[in-house]
């Protein structure tokens, strides 16, 4: 299919303030395992900064238990992979971190994967995989947690494999992942430029900055998405801020398997790009349809130029493909796009140069009066402010995300359409 479709400036945004995730039980005291790429020494035990490894190879071979911490030094560069097979606790999760001073340390080697989760129970942070030949961080345990990790560079920032699940990626920066994994001439078949890709099941994806997911496609011209759901199921997509990215999402399944169930809440999507969509889904007749049971609230969205659509919902659309209420989007081009019964839509506000969707209960077409291009907080004449209809919990993807982009709890009373209250 043809879609129709950089750095965030993310001080002209209001910073993401939500309150903590809710922590795992204490960690059994483990070992720390140090990893120098300067001064290191792989013949040394790594138990301490003065007897640190050198390269990644001995954390691969070593057998950590939960608890343990692998500690990598700041300012280095490493060739990968880096490969996470063991199994830690939900008590005692083994950790990954960065020390010392300096920038993140980097990962990245001629592997298609530069760091490979492939047990339960990690919690990886301070880490940046560039340059690799498929994604940064390719996930394929359950219960591991990415938190102020960075990608850049690669075809995927993150690979979410099918049987991943029940992992959270969050506070992270993925920037400029346009690299295609297929991009040849004829077909339907060119894949590749995503800031993260969902392929398992009842993932988090929460308060990441997700920039540059767009590539020259031979098939589509221009292909890539900030987040990619292709098979998985139950996805909860909350407080992202994403910019210049070809589609903020756009989701398929196999024949034969799902993708239903997914949520998009509170995102702000903005773009300069000259094409580019919010979010693609598709029926029953499409050859990677149908989707089910998308839901769509409070997210703002603000894509200026003129070949750019909103969000589009083909090949069988009907409400049991697709469910929005509360947004706030903004276009260059088609405010959206539907077939068959079409999406079931309510209490949104579009600016568009067409509009041939049938708007729902409450929804208009007006301007909704942002603060900036940049900043989609609501003026106090907005049209947007007042119009949001209650939805219940689930439509968040549980009560703890139900806040607003910048943390806010949700008002009791009036609410506002858009990510912002």
């Amino acid at each position: 299919m043809r879609l129709p479709s950089a750095a965030v400036l993310a001080s002209l945004l209001p910073a993401l303030a939500l309150p903590a995730l809710p922590a795992e039980a204490a960690a059994r005291t483990g070992t720390t395992y140090y990893v120098d790429s300067k001064e290191g020494d792989d013949a040394a035990d790594g138990t301490a900064p003065d007897r640190a490894w050198r390269t990644l190879e001995p954390v691969n071979a070593a057998e950590l238990r939960p608890g343990d911490t692998v500690a990598v030094k700041r300012g280095g560069s490493f060739r990968g992979p880096l490969t996470l097979s063991a199994r830690g606790t939900a008590a005692s999760p083994i950790t990954v971190k960065a020390y010392g001073k300096g920038a993140l340390p980097r990962i990245s080697g001629r592997t298609a994967s530069c760091v490979v989760v492939e047990g339960d129970h990690w919690h990886i942070s301070g880490l940046r995989a560039s340059g690799c030949p498929w994604a940064g961080f390719e996930i394929k345990g359950r219960h591991n947690v990415l938190s102020g990790v960075e990608a850049d560079r690669n075809v995927a920032g993150v690979s979410v494999t099918p049987a991943a699940s029940r992992n959270t990626i969050r506070d992270s920066r993925f920037t400029d992942n346009n690299r295609m994994s297929v991009n040849d001439k004829g077909g339907d078949n060119d894949s590749g430029a995503f800031g993260i890709l969902l392929n398992g099941d009842d993932n988090l994806v929460t308060r990441n900055t997700i920039t540059g997911s767009h590539a020259k496609s031979y098939d589509y011209g221009v292909d890539g998405a900030a987040i990619e759901i292709f098979g998985g199921n139950r996805n909860r997509i909350t407080h992202n801020r994403a910019h210049d990215n070809n589609t903020f999402s756009e989701l398929g399944a196999k024949k034969g398997d799902t993708a239903t169930g997914n949520i998009f809440a509170f995102n702000v999507v903005t773009s300069t790009l000259k094409s580019g969509s919010f979010l693609v889904t598709r029926g029953p007749r499409h050859v990677v349809g149908p989707v089910k049971g998308t839901r769509v609230a409070h997210n703002s969205v603000y894509m200026p130029a003129r070949h750019t659509i909103g969000w589009s919902c083909h090949d069988g659309c009907s409400p049991s493909i697709l469910r929005l209420r509360n947004n706030v989007i903004v276009v260059g081009g088609e405010a959206g796009y539907e077939d068959g019964k079409g999406a079931d839509e309510a209490a949104s506000v579009y600016q568009a140069r067409s509009v041939k969707i049938k708007l729902g209960p409450g929804s208009v077409v007006a301007d909704p009066r942002f603060v900036s291009r940049r900043d989609l907080r609501l003026a106090p004449s907005s049209p947007a402010r007042g119009r949001a209809v209650r939805l219940d919990d689930s439509w968040f993807g549980g009560r703890e995300l139900a806040r607003d982009f910048t943390g806010k709890p949700l008002p009791s009373s009036t609410r506002h359409a858009g990510a912002y209250q």
